[in-house]
């Protein structure tokens, strides 16, 4: 009998847990979309407004990956980089199921997850990703980017962090 109750409080823990990831995964999601449609409202394509002497909001169609890699393939990519982000989506939910005690990891799935689901819901809309956030210095600019984006690099960022620090308890 203890055991069965055990067992239904880590299942519950561990419901609990994916229920706050999945959490911040839609947070990120709806940030991310909820800016494009300001965005689509206020900007035509290639406009820009500048901010700071380091930033301008600019609307940028990137129909590629990260810094518009296969951008110009011809129309396959749209649907192959929808692919690919609806399987890491997918595994992703997995992993979180997987491992929700694990905060650190799990708040960098979450970000990602939000992050990739947010570039698909453009992709399978659009045709392309909506991109807005310009950081430039002197005529360098970086690559234009979205919230979704960001959540993806901060998600990777911290999944390296953990990874290490996980290396570091070993020792």
């Amino acid at each position: 009998m203890a055991s069965s109750k055990k067992t239904g409080k880590a299942s519950a823990s561990k419901s609990q847990g994916l229920v706050l990831w999945l959490g911040i995964a839609l947070l990120v999601l709806v940030l991310d979309q909820f800016t494009k449609v300001l965005v689509l409202g206020a900007f035509q394509l290639g406009d820009s407004t500048p901010i700071t002497s380091f930033f301008n909001l600019v609307r940028v169609h990137n129909h590629g990956a990260a810094f518009s890699f296969l951008a110009g393939a011809g129309g396959w990519q749209r649907w192959f980089f929808t692919g690919i982000g609806v399987a890491a989506a997918i595994f992703m939910v997995w992993m979180l199921r997987a491992h929700p005690g694990q905060k650190l990891f799990s708040l960098a799935i979450s970000l990602i997850l939000g992050g990739a689901i947010g570039n698909v819901i453009d992709r399978l809309l659009h045709g392309y990703v909506i991109d807005f956030l310009d950081f430039y210095w002197g005529a360098w600019h970086f690559p234009a980017f979205n919230v979704a984006d960001a959540g993806i690099s901060v998600g990777a960022a911290l999944l390296i962090v953990d990874e290490i620090l996980r290396v570091r308890r070993g020792r």
